[in-house]
C-alpha cells in the first residue's frame, strides 16, 4: 500500500446527523448502539443533533443549531462522507435540506430512512414535494433500507436511487431462561403506548386469554397513551395481571426483558422496531403484528409468530399457545436469538455499514 494510501486510511471521516441521542425512538438507540463500534472510530464520526423532544420552538431552534454546526463543519472539516438519519415528514424535510447542502458543496451522502410511514408520508404529499422526495433519493450517494420490503417500497418510490439494505443494530446477550412447569410467564410490550403499536389490541387480546393463562403477566412500557391503557385495563378488569410503566431508561428496559419470556408487539405499521430486535437478541419469543418491516424480522412460525394487524382473537390465540406451551416457546426464542446473532449482531452491521463507505468513496 502506498504511503498517500496510508495517510488516507487514517484520515478519513464521516458526519453523522440525527435526533437528539437523548431522543426517545429507534433512531436514537441505533445511532447509541454503533457510537461504541470501531465504525465510529475507524471514520472519526462526528455527530449533529437537528431535533430533539420538547415543543415547537425548543424544536426549531434545534434545527437552526444544528443546521448552523453542520454547515460550520462542512467548512471547516470537510468529512469524507454525510450521513444522514431521517424518518417521515418533518424529519425528511429537514435531512433534505442538510442533503442538498452537503451534495453543493460536492460530498456524498448516505441517506438513512428509519420512517415507518415514509411510503404515507410520500402518497400524501403535493406533487411538488414528492419532486423533492424523489430527487433527494435519487441524488444521494446510497439509500439505507432496513429491510428487504422498506428496500422495494423505496425502489418503487425512487426507481433510479442507490438503495442498500442495511438492518438496524443490537448488543446480543445470553439467551433468557423461558419458564418451564407452573412457574408464571412473563409477556413484555415495549414502545409508544397507542393504536399504531397495537396497545389495545393487546389488552383486549388478553383479556380474552386470561381464563386460560392465569398465572401469566404483561407488562407494557412505554410513553404515548399511558393513562388510557391503565382506563382500559380497569374497563376489562384484568389489573391483577397487568402492570403499565412509563417509558424506561435504556437500562431497565435491558432488566425488564431479562425478566421475561414473551415479547408482544402487535403493530399496525413498524419500520425495523428496536423492540423485536432487542427481545431476539435476549431469546425471547415474539408475537408481532404481520405489518410493516417486522416480516424482514420474524419468520412466522420458524423465529416467532405474526398475527394480522387488530385481529384480537388471532392474537389472543397466539399468545395463548406461546403461553401454555413451553416448548414451542423455548423453540421460537432459540431461533429468534440464531437470527440475531446471524444477522443483527452490531458486530456484523458496522462492518456492512463500513463497506458501504468504502464502496461510495470508491
Amino acid at each position: 500500500m502506498s504511503s498517500r494510501a496510508v495517510v488516507r486510511e487514517h484520515t478519513r471521516s464521516a458526519l453523522w446527523v440525527s435526533t437528539s441521542l437523548a431522543t426517545r425512538g429507534g433512531m436514537s438507540t441505533f445511532v447509541r448502539t454503533l457510537q461504541g463500534t470501531p465504525l465510529w472510530a475507524n471514520w472519526k464520526v462526528t455527530h449533529i443533533a437537528t431535533h430533539r423532544d420538547g415543543s415547537v420552538p425548543a424544536r426549531i431552534m434545534a434545527f437552526a443549531d444544528g443546521t448552523v454546526a453542520f454547515v460550520h463543519t462542512l467548512v471547516t472539516r470537510r468529512p469524507d462522507l454525510v450521513h444522514l438519519h431521517t424518518s417521515s415528514y418533518g424529519s425528511f424535510v429537514r435531512k433534505a435540506t442538510l442533503a442538498w447542502l452537503a451534495t453543493a458543496a460536492a460530498l456524498p451522502v448516505v441517506l438513512h430512512v428509519h420512517g415507518s410511514e415514509f411510503g404515507l408520508f410520500y402518497e400524501r404529499s403535493p406533487r411538488l414535494l414528492q419532486l423533492i422526495i424523489r430527487a433527494t433519493l435519487h441524488r444521494a450517494a446510497a439509500v439505507v433500507a432496513l429491510g428487504d420490503r422498506w428496500g422495494e417500497r423505496l425502489r418503487r418510490i425512487a426507481p433510479d436511487a442507490r438503495i442498500t439494505v442495511i438492518p438496524n443494530a443490537v448488543h446480543l446477550d445470553r439467551p433468557v431462561v423461558q419458564s418451564c412447569g407452573s412457574d408464571p410467564v412473563h409477556v413484555v410490550f415495549l414502545g409508544r403506548i397507542g393504536d399504531r403499536k397495537g396497545t389495545f389490541t393487546l389488552l383486549e387480546a388478553w383479556a380474552l386469554l386470561a381464563p386460560a393463562a392465569s398465572t401469566a403477566r404483561l407488562t407494557i412500557a412505554g410513553d404515548g397513551e399511558v393513562d388510557r391503557a391503565r382506563d382500559e385495563i380497569a374497563r376489562l378488569g384484568v389489573s391483577a395481571s397487568v402492570e403499565v410503566l412509563n417509558w424506561l431508561t435504556p437500562e431497565r428496559t435491558h432488566a425488564l426483558l431479562r425478566s421475561a419470556h414473551v415479547l408482544a408487539l402487535p403493530s399496525r405499521d413498524e419500520g425495523q422496531p428496536m423492540a423485536v430486535l432487542e427481545a431476539m437478541a435476549s431469546g425471547l419469543c415474539v408475537v408481532a403484528g404481520n405489518a410493516g418491516g417486522i416480516p424482514d424480522l420474524i419468520d412466522d412460525g420458524v423465529t416467532g409468530l405474526l398475527v394480522p394487524p387488530c385481529d384480537v382473537a388471532a392474537l389472543a390465540a397466539a399468545l395463548c399457545s406461546v403461553i401454555t406451551d413451553h416448548d414451542t416457546r423455548a423453540r421460537l426464542g432459540g431461533a429468534a436469538h440464531e437470527r440475531a446473532c446471524r444477522d443483527f449482531d452490531v458486530e456484523v452491521v458496522w462492518k456492512r455499514l463500513d463497506a458501504l463507505y468504502q464502496e461510495v468513496l470508491t
